[in-house]
């Protein structure tokens, strides 16, 4: 449950992300956006930014990013996100995950995500 509600864009880009809606998701971006994902290089712009998240879901047969807590703080949100998925090959696998996001109106300027990239590649072992 959050504490705030969801900027209209963030609601548009798990939306987006969940359904795999990736022209969509790209709209959402700035020409220059940054993605700033954990483990990977910088990602700017939204072809670079699409590139990303194709190859970041594409082992998911099922996945689900749901908000728990959103902490705003002017055009900068906080949102705390729990990830549930599974893999094609029948593997389940749920984590916690920090997304900062710095906004202009109803677009993403930059994204950072964090999460424990160590314990998730242990989960996607099997450990």
């Amino acid at each position: 449950m959050t504490e705030h509600p969801l900027p209209g864009v963030i609601t548009a880009y798990l939306d987006s992300l969940n359904t795999e809606d990736w022209d969509r998701l790209e709209s959402l971006w700035l020409p220059d956006a940054t993605l700033r994902a954990v483990g990977t290089r910088v990602r700017t712009g939204p072809g670079d930014i699409m590139t990303y998240f194709r190859a970041a879901l594409a082992p998911w047969q099922e996945h689900l990013d749901a908000a728990t807590r959103v902490l705003p703080c002017g055009d900068v949100v906080t949102v705390e996100l729990h990830f549930r998925g599974q893999t094609a090959g029948g593997l389940a696998v749920e984590f916690d995950a920090v997304d900062v996001f710095d906004l202009q109106g109803e677009r993403i300027r930059a994204l950072s995500t964090w999460y424990d990239i160590a314990a998730v590649r242990s989960l996607l072992a099997g450990s």
